[in-house]
């Protein structure tokens, strides 16, 4: 699959996303918590997609919890080394970043739309 940009998230993406994202949303944070606080990156990324892709560890499994996309965890790092952000580019990627404790960075990886995306925790 190529992992190209696409700037547009159309509504398509958007309500499944949305949905399923409010769904993980505690373990996607507590995930992201645990990779900070264990000090492997300051950078979690959480990789959408809807069939098994070799980005990052496994989180949710979106079948078994009858979700349209399944979670992977990763981070910054990672994704640099493998080349899906031009190593070039990583501190331009780490000055966009947003807070971690209220912002989820995704990727989304889908055969009409890969692209990184911020998306809010549900407020408590």
């Amino acid at each position: 699959m190529d992992y190209f940009n696409d700037p547009e998230l159309n509504g398509k993406y958007l309500g499944t996303i949305t949905k399923d994202f409010a769904t993980a949303s505690d373990t996607i944070k507590e995930a992201s918590y645990q990779i900070r606080k264990r000090e492997i990156s300051q950078y979690p990324v959480f990789v959408f997609a809807r069939q098994t892709v070799q980005l990052g560890s496994l989180l949710i499994n979106g079948d078994e919890l009858d979700l349209q996309w399944h979670v992977f965890a990763s981070y910054l790092e990672i994704l640099a080394q493998q080349g899906i952000v031009d190593p070039d580019k990583v501190a331009d990627f780490m000055e966009t970043w947003k807070d971690p404790d209220e912002f989820c960075c995704l990727f989304v990886v889908d055969e009409e739309f890969t692209n990184f995306v911020y998306i809010p925790y549900p407020e408590d």
